[in-house]
């Protein structure tokens, strides 16, 4: 999955490929702008499921505060 925005940070486009085709997903934000977006020295990281989702809705992925992905069993969360 690729994700892109446009200049002026109102839209944003997915490009999947799903193993048969791709397919183009548009999201354009009316009234506001997105808030966080990778600066040129983070072009190309990836985001997780969660982080992505955070950005679909117009918030930032970085202020989030998830648990670790992966923790021992019985550990506790941080």
């Amino acid at each position: 999955m690729f994700v892109f925005r446009n200049q002026r940070g109102t839209a944003i486009e997915l490009l999947v490929y799903d193993g048969q085709g791709f397919w183009l997903c548009h999201k354009r934000w009316s009234r506001s702008r997105l808030r966080w977006w990778p600066s040129s020295v983070e072009a190309g990281q990836t985001l997780r499921a969660h982080e992505l989702q955070v950005l679909l809705c117009g918030g930032d992925p970085t202020r989030t505060r998830v648990p670790a992905e992966w923790r021992r069993v019985g550990e506790p969360a941080a």
